[in-house]
């Protein structure tokens, strides 16, 4: 064990302790994270609004008014549309198994097993035929949904705490950002500063800029699939845009549900036209307007790392670490930039290049006399 190792080990000791007790609490740290998040990305606007002469409390409470209001009046808008496409959509469903049975199994050449149909009384003959079974799944059912209460209470727990927890971290977020200054050691200062002020840009803008892009990308598509006539047009079309900031994931599974829910509903060939011609749309206006002026290259990632940091995140730590892939991939980024230009000046790097003279004496300049 080297000196310093051994000078400073109970504070190494006590950051490795400090990452496995987050690693365990990881299940209640959503709420937390979620607020954190919300705080960072309001901490301009109440700068701002502290610029004008507010003071920070009432710059956040104008804040938390203002996305009330914003949030009211789009729950007010839309949950009403919402509501009456779920109630279209259950209407549906008997219609569109009949089909399925009638035409879209047999177009795809696939039978149902004999005595199997999907229509209402095939469907009350199955549950007859196989009631006791049924019965033991309801009460297994029934113990899974008991079991999950707890589970169900928290969830509505933290939904009720992310509030709270942002307009707390908002209001204290500069003194938080203060607190964790003073807490690096001053030679290590300037460095941590000039990577968390890049991370900082880049993390902000990409946030923003993507946020952005989901809302406007969501209101695009369900305005074209209501013009194009399908039922559900706002149920998908927010579910497309709400997924874009996968790469291709909402563009992928906003067109085949779309796709699949006009063919069921129009049980033709023919208004795929105008689904097509939507989600083409969306992806020009898309790849070749909002995401270049409102995200830009600001992440520095190739979209698979994207694809590949979510994946990891969510591998490792659940929800939590899919809320900490983006932030994470764009301070990663940063981290790598610096650790690139650590690395072309290192030795191990240089160990061996050819000097200058050396480059000159086997390459020599051409005679540019003649």
């Amino acid at each position: 064990m080297t000196p310093h190792l051994r000078q400073h080990w109970p504070w190494y000791a006590a950051g490795i302790g400090l990452l496995v007790f987050f690693t365990l609490l990881s299940p209640i740290l959503s709420p937390f994270l979620i607020g954190a998040g919300l705080a960072y990305l309001g901490d301009p606007i109440v700068d701002r609004l502290q610029r004008w002469g507010l003071s920070r409390t009432l710059g956040v409470v104008v804040v938390f008014l203002g996305l009330t209001l914003i949030s009211m009046i789009a729950l007010g808008l839309i949950a009403p549309m919402l509501y009456q496409q779920s109630i279209v959509l259950l209407k549906n469903i008997p219609d569109w198994l009949i089909w399925l049975q009638d035409n879209g199994l047999p177009r795809l050449g696939i039978a149902l097993p004999a005595g199997i149909r999907l229509d209402g009384q095939g469907l009350k003959d199955i549950v007859s035929q196989h009631w006791s079974s049924a019965g033991n799944l309801a009460g297994i059912v029934w113990a899974q949904v008991s079991q999950s209460g707890a589970a169900f209470a928290t969830t509505i727990a933290n939904l009720l705490l992310i509030p709270i927890v942002s307009f707390y971290l908002l209001r204290d977020w500069d003194n938080l950002v203060d607190w964790v200054a003073r807490m690096i050691p001053p030679r290590l200062l300037p460095k941590v500063r000039q990577i968390a002020q890049e991370t900082d840009q880049v993390m902000g803008s990409f946030l923003r800029g993507q946020l952005t892009v989901m809302l406007l990308l969501s209101l695009l598509y369900s305005t074209g699939l209501a013009l194009a006539g399908l039922k559900l047009a706002l149920v998908i079309g927010v579910m497309a845009g709400m997924l874009s900031f996968v790469p291709y994931l909402g563009f992928a599974v906003g067109f085949v549900a779309a796709a699949l829910a006009m063919l069921v509903q129009e049980q033709s060939l023919l208004p795929l036209i105008g689904i097509v011609i939507v989600f083409g749309i969306g992806q020009i206006v898309e790849g070749w307007w909002l995401t270049p002026s409102l995200v830009g290259d600001k992440i520095g990632l190739h979209p698979v790392a994207v694809i590949f940091g979510l994946m990891a995140g969510g591998q490792l730590f659940g929800f939590v670490g899919l809320l900490l892939a983006l932030p994470g991939s764009a301070a990663i980024a940063v981290l790598l930039r610096h650790a690139k230009k650590q690395w072309l000046h290192s030795t191990l790097y240089q160990e061996g290049a050819p000097s200058i003279t050396d480059e000159t004496a086997r390459h020599p300049p051409a005679d540019r006399s003649s």
